[in-house]
């Protein structure tokens, strides 16, 4: 199971975030089928925004982080809630994959490095919070830690990580950290928690050891008292419904409504994050209308 561990130092210095995101990273994998690098960049951007989630501290409100890179994978969509659980989806998602020298896949190639990251927070009352900043590189650690220190000045660290299966391409391992130095941090845990950083081995590296999401925090936050603040089972959750997509197409005007009847006979509407479909016929869409009249004359 998926899971997420909070945590603060006792000096409250540091806050971390580490995931397990395994099973997450698997079925985006299964509903988009991507390509190894599609994979392995929206597998990282599921982690960081599950992560970014449960940071919220409303219950209901939900985080959106979209990258749009000039690389061929397009954009990157995910959509977290207060809870951790996340859903998400890219526009090209069998873009061809390339590889570091090493056989590392090059993430950055595929989302590039010119563009934008965009972070929204809804917490259901008034306009949603939207904050942008350049990419830095493409990678999504690195841009995810660049957003924070341009749009929040919050010295950030993290990493990602998905391991692929050499012979079918299937994920094997997802995981990543998030760790924040707080206003009072000093100078010598800043320098503490750098070295901690410098010395980590790569996220899939520690969960294909064996190690919990506990003690891969313990790990990064050696040195420090740690006192864990929750731990919470994460999925990958999507939020569409019928009644949802009857409101959305309740939403457009009734000659736009009249004109799928007319041309097409119905809709079908797929969403983007499951790719369930919705059907409706020529009677359902003339309900919807007349649904829709009632209310704007009552």
């Amino acid at each position: 199971m998926d899971k997420i561990i909070r945590c603060i130092t006792s000096d409250g210095a540091v806050m971390a975030s580490v995931i397990n995101s395994t099973d997450i990273v698997f079925t985006a994998q299964k509903l988009h089928s991507t390509s190894p690098a599609a994979t392995a960049a929206i597998g990282r951007l599921l982690s960081a925004a599950s992560m970014m989630g449960a940071q919220l501290k409303q219950k209901g409100a939900t985080l959106t982080v979209r990258i749009k890179g000039d690389g061929p994978l397009g954009t990157l969509v995910t959509v977290a809630d207060s809870n951790g659980n996340v859903r998400g989806y890219l526009e090209n998602s069998t873009c061809e994959t390339e590889h570091y020298h090493k056989g590392k896949i090059n993430v950055a190639a595929a989302v590039g490095k010119n563009g934008y990251i965009d972070v929204m927070r809804d917490y259901g009352t008034g306009e949603p919070y939207m904050s942008r900043a350049e990419l830095a590189t493409g990678e999504i650690a690195e841009d995810i830690t660049s957003y924070y220190v341009q749009s929040e000045q919050i010295p950030t660290a993290c990493g990602f990580g998905v391991l692929l299966d050499k012979e079918d391409g299937e994920v094997m391992l997802a995981g990543g950290f998030l760790i924040q130095l707080l206003p009072g941090a000093d100078e010598a845990a800043c320098d503490k928690l750098e070295k901690n950083i410098s010395s980590l081995e790569p996220m899939t590296t520690m969960l294909a050891k064996g190690m919990s999401v506990e003690e891969i925090c313990r790990t990064a936050l050696q040195g420090f008292d740690v006192e864990i603040i929750d731990e919470l089972p994460v999925h990958y959750v999507c939020s569409c419904s019928r009644e949802r997509v009857i409101n959305s197409i309740a939403s457009l005007n009734n000659d736009e409504i009249e004109a799928m009847i007319e041309e097409d006979g119905g809709a079908e509407v797929s969403c983007n994050f499951c790719n369930k479909k919705y059907v409706f016929g020529s009677e359902d869409l003339r309900q919807i209308i007349e649904l829709k009249n009632k209310k704007e004359k009552n």
